[in-house]
């Protein structure tokens, strides 16, 4: 005599806690974790007789009753910062919670695949677009390009190219000043007087160009300790003071 035992397979683990939930009509809210995580194990107990492969995630949720089976079997619970007590089911019955609230629309997305399976797909797209290619005289249509038209586009853009009259000019104007130079004639002004302002560089001549290089020698002069900036020489002005050597003692 032999007898077979046929257990059903589910999907995944949270989908074997929601039948136990419902089998035996328990309270989502207040789960029995003792009697849950038996029936659980004695799952995973008969998997394991018939050689079937236990998948990871079963073995987790396993560990994860366990684990909240011992923390509810300590005399002394957890407490959170409001000094209430923490429940270990917590965290389970959030994901169970969810998990019940996708897997409710599962059953509505098979139908609605199931229905758009039976619809024909439309299946003059690519004659629409060679009709519109036609009347709007487009030759370069994605979906009907070949090597002859390309080499037509090409030779069409050559001619054109050839037949330009207007031709590109790119002119290069070397500026006539270079910082070095201007730190010399920084350093040579100042050194009549003990101080100028920044005005009267600017006079020297009048030119954007020559302010820009005159301004960025100051300021490497600056950061070489040969000049000093001091404000107060009217609006968006500055004295320039030279920096006497100390002699050596």
């Amino acid at each position: 005599m032999s007898f077979e035992i046929k257990l059903p397979l589910f999907e995944g683990p949270f989908d074997l806690l929601l039948f136990f939930i419902e089998r035996d009509e328990l309270d989502i809210y207040d789960i029995p974790i003792s009697k849950i995580t038996h029936d659980f194990l004695d799952y995973l107990k008969h998997l394991e007789q018939m050689e079937i492969e236990v998948a990871s995630e079963f073995i987790l949720v396993a560990a994860t009753l366990m684990k909240i089976k011992s923390k509810l079997l300590i005399p002394r619970p957890e407490l959170d910062e409001n000094g209430e007590e923490i429940d270990p089911r917590e965290e389970l019955i959030r994901h169970l919670l969810e998990y019940k609230k996708y897997k409710s629309v599962i059953g509505e997305l098979t139908e609605m695949e199931a229905a758009r399976m039976t619809k024909e797909k439309r299946g003059n797209i690519a004659s629409e677009l060679k009709e519109l290619s036609k009347s709007d005289d487009v030759e370069s249509e994605i979906q009907d390009l070949d090597l002859y038209k390309i080499l037509k586009v090409f030779q069409r853009v050559m001619a054109r190219y050839a037949a330009r009259t207007d031709e590109t000019k790119h002119t290069v104007v070397q500026y006539p000043y270079t910082i070095d130079q201007q730190k010399n004639f920084v350093l040579d002004k100042i050194s009549f007087k003990k101080r100028m302002p920044f005005t009267e560089f600017i006079e020297y001549k009048p030119d954007k160009i020559f302010v820009i290089y005159t301004f960025l020698a100051i300021l490497e002069l600056l950061q070489l300790s040969l000049v000093t900036i001091k404000l107060g020489e009217g609006f968006n002005n500055f004295w320039v003071e030279k920096i006497e050597e100390i002699p050596a003692a």
